[in-house]
């Protein structure tokens, strides 16, 4: 039993001692922990202090060194205000001195405005007296003597004007002419022309005499058929071995002329055969028209012509103007007018176009009183050509007004072609008619003596009155004759105007 008690109260005792011995140490860290943390407070409040007493004399060194950058800018200024103050006290100083200095001048103008006024009014009576002293003397008023020096001054100045523009226009001339003719030469060089020699003839040749009953018929129905059909005129006169066929129509002409060659060698002429033969006729001359008009096409390249344009262009096939056929010419005028073009940086094409087609307005069938320009402008225009074309087309003899370099060009080709050498022929009487034309319009201006058309009505030398043309009005003449043949007359090319002038003094010594 007293084992046991031993048994039981020695492990309590052992855990009693091991829990005291436990609690005595957890005592003795815990004191110590505490001691090293009182410790580290007032270590750590030391710092603080320290930090603290840093810092405020830091705070108070940045303050002195402020409170001192702030005295030295306060001296800056104040010096700054100082000179300041010293400059504006010496600009006062300095506009006080040129205030009194204006003011010293200001009277003196005013004396010496006073006595200019006074001088002005002595200058003015002695001016007026002057005046009326000149035009006693001069017996001209003031107005009047102003007129005649404006006039003098006008008359000076128009003619300084007339003599610096006569001079321009003879140097721009020169120049022009020049670089004209290089252009045209070089055209004319490339292009090869042909001199008219035929002309359309409306008279036919007869076997004999006796085909001439045979053409009339009995009773006359053979003529009255064969004109009915082809709407010409069959003058059958005295004329040995001919038969004349007139009409202004010149494809009608050719039908007639042809149907009756034909009729006069089948021999049969009647009626029926006539019709059958007239019929014939037509369709192959309508066929050739519409031939010759797409043969001239693609002789020159133009292409997308529509078939009127070609038929157009085929009757004139049947046309002639002063003995040149008009569709010759109208493919010539095409050829230089492609020429032109190309020298001139302008569309070939376009002038090549508006060129063939010029004179398509001769061949119409038309009842119009327009002139053929015009007609062929119309007809252009139905054809959906172009505008600058059409305008070509009526420009082209200058009813309206070119509105394009293609059509000035048109206009070139046309009076060269037309004027060349060999192009045409003129009746005489149509020849002196113009050449006494041309003198009389020159003739019936003021100071013109006399006038002479020379080198077969290309020039025209006209003598002036040197006492009622002055030397600067003779261009002004000259032009005023220009214009005038220019609405007046028709002709081929141009005129040359060549104004003579002269001052002769005949005297004799004794």
């Amino acid at each position: 039993m007293a084992n046991l008690m031993l048994f039981i109260v020695l492990p309590l005792a052992g855990v009693v001692l091991g829990w005291t011995i436990r609690w005595l140490y957890a005592r003795f860290q815990l004191s110590a922990s505490e001691q090293k943390a009182e410790r580290l407070r007032q270590d750590a409040i030391r710092e603080a202090e320290a930090q603290k007493k840093e810092i405020l004399l830091n705070a108070k060194d940045e303050l002195i060194r402020e409170r001192n950058q702030q005295e030295r800018e306060n001296r800056e200024r104040r010096a700054e205000v100082q000179r300041y103050e010293a400059r504006v006290s010496h600009k006062e100083e300095l506009l006080d001195q040129r205030a009194a200095q204006y003011d010293k001048q200001d009277k003196e103008f005013v004396e010496k405005l006073a006595a200019l006024e006074k001088r002005e009014g002595v200058v003015q009576a002695q001016e007026e007296e002057y005046r009326r002293e000149l035009e006693r003397i001069s017996g001209l008023t003031v107005q009047e003597a102003k007129d005649l020096i404006i006039r003098n001054l006008e008359n000076d100045a128009r003619h300084d004007a007339q003599a610096l523009l006569n001079k321009v226009e003879q140097e721009a001339q020169l120049n022009a002419e020049k670089k004209a003719r290089d252009i045209l030469v070089t055209t004319i060089q490339r292009i090869a022309t042909e001199t008219t020699g035929d002309i359309t003839v409306s008279t036919v040749s007869l076997p004999s005499d006796e085909m001439k009953g045979r053409i009339i018929g009995r009773e006359g129905r053979n003529i009255r058929a064969l004109e009915t059909l082809t709407g010409v005129d069959i003058i059958i006169d005295d004329t040995p071995e001919a038969v004349v066929i007139s009409c202004f129509d010149p494809v009608r002409k050719e039908i007639a002329k042809q149907s009756l060659e034909r009729l006069i060698s089948d021999g049969r002429i009647h009626p029926a055969r006539i019709e059958e033969i007239v019929q014939k006729v037509t369709r192959e001359v309508q066929n050739k028209i519409y031939e010759e008009g797409e043969k001239a096409l693609f002789d020159l390249g133009i292409h997308n012509m529509p078939m009127e344009g070609a038929r157009a262009l085929g009757r004139l096939y049947f046309r002639t103007s002063y003995g040149q056929n008009v569709l010759v010419h109208s493919k010539e005028v095409a050829e230089i007018a492609g020429l032109l073009a190309a020298e001139l940086g302008a569309d070939r094409e376009l002038a090549k176009r508006a060129a063939i087609l010029h004179d398509i307005g001769k061949g119409a069938e038309t009842d119009s009183d327009q002139n053929h320009a015009e007609v062929g402008a119309e007809i252009a225009r139905k054809m959906g050509e172009v505008p600058q074309v059409v305008n070509a087309i009526g420009a082209h003899h200058n009813d309206i007004e070119p509105s394009s370099l293609e059509a000035v060009i048109v206009q070139i080709a046309d009076a060269i072609s037309a004027a060349r050498p060999g192009a045409r022929r003129e009746t005489v009487d149509n020849y002196v008619n113009r050449l006494e034309n041309l003198e009389k319009i020159a003739e019936g201006f003021t100071g013109v003596e006399k006038a002479y058309a020379i080198q077969a009505g290309r020039e025209l030398r006209i003598l002036v009155n040197n006492e009622k043309i002055a030397d600067g009005e003779v261009k002004e003449l000259a032009r005023k004759i220009a214009k005038q043949i220019e609405s007046d007359l028709r002709y081929p090319g141009r005129i040359k105007l060549t104004m003579l002038r002269e001052t002769r003094i005949v005297e004799y010594a004794r």
